[in-house]
């Protein structure tokens, strides 16, 4: 036997031992490496921790805009349609045959919604964005800074400061709830304060930024969205609007100021609303001037229907 080795533990090692050992220590290292990264990735894509994430899912409390990447669905220029606000305390008729329907989003749950598309067609679902409405559910979460004068005509209803963040924030809220309720897109009404008597000093400048700011909103929860009459503002958000629908432009003679929107291949839903019956409307065309008007704009491409005021289950539609 040979004299023993004076060395012993690491330095008794063989080189190819030592190679090895060396070679699983980087490769743990790496590792834990990598997976901080990643998690710190995750982490900084939630917001930062779980409560963040929850606070943004449906509450409509935030003023960020939360991404989705659904495709919005945009409707075919002289596409058939139906719009009912108002049923008299009875059922909505689903009897009309028409691929679209406009109807308020507080009065009909998710369960018609539902029975709707499963009858192939799309759900627009109307809300005021521009006025206040007191007896709606969520009419306490405004603020008197909130609102301005009454709208004329409509009892219970005042003109909304769209610049105020609390309304804004309602607004998000009731966008979540067309989420919820299953809506294909959304129809806010009032959105011309600005050429109205509004007691708020409203300004078309600040309606294009709401309008564009509630379009955002929408499409990011992947909602289509349409302008409401605004006939001042179209060339400032036709890009960003899926339709617009439009009261009366016949009778006021400014139907040609919404042809871009057919020229862009977006229908202009057009409501004509005669004088007489139960329509309880001194200033609106004969219903003979309404089906002429009707006639018109459907050649024109326009998605014309004659309603009563009330806009009830009652619809007719060009010849």
């Amino acid at each position: 036997m040979g004299e023993p080795s004076s060395k012993a533990g690491w330095w008794a090692w063989s080189t190819r031992k030592k190679v090895l050992i060396f070679g699983t220590v980087a490769l743990v290292i790496i590792a834990l490496g990598v997976g901080l990264g990643v998690g710190l990735g995750i982490s900084a894509k939630n917001g930062g921790d779980d409560d963040n994430d929850n606070n943004n899912e449906g509450t409509g409390s935030n003023t960020t805009t939360p991404t989705n990447t659904t495709v919005r669905w945009q409707p075919p220029v002289g596409a058939k349609w139906q719009i009912i606000l108002k049923s008299e305390d009875e059922p909505i008729s689903t009897s009309v045959n028409a691929p679209i329907y406009d109807i308020d989003l507080f009065d009909n749950n998710k369960t018609f919604i539902s029975n709707l598309q499963k009858m192939d067609r799309k759900v627009i679902c109307y809300f005021s964005a521009g006025s206040f409405e007191n007896w709606r559910d969520d009419a306490g979460d405004f603020n008197d800074a909130d609102k301005g004068d009454d709208l004329d005509g409509w009892p219970g209803e005042k003109w909304l400061n769209v610049k105020s963040t609390n309304v804004r924030k309602i607004m998000q809220t009731r966008l979540d709830i067309a989420v919820e309720k299953g809506c294909d897109g959304v129809d806010p009404d009032n959105i011309d304060g600005y050429d109205n008597a509004n007691g708020l000093d409203l300004t078309k400048a600040e309606a294009i930024d709401y309008v564009n700011w509630l379009a955002a909103q929408s499409h990011s929860r992947g909602l289509s969205i349409g302008l409401k009459n605004g006939a001042g503002i179209i060339d400032s958000v036709i890009d960003n609007m899926q339709w617009c629908v439009n009261e009366q432009c016949a009778e006021f003679d400014e139907c040609d100021t919404y042809a871009p929107f057919i020229e862009a291949d977006k229908p202009v839903f057009h409501i004509e609303y005669p004088k007489g019956g139960n329509t309880n409307n001194d200033k609106s065309v004969s219903a003979s001037q309404a089906k002429s008007a009707c006639t018109a704009n459907s050649s024109g491409n326009f998605s014309t229907v004659i309603k009563n005021m009330d806009l009830d289950n009652w619809v007719e539609y060009c010849p």
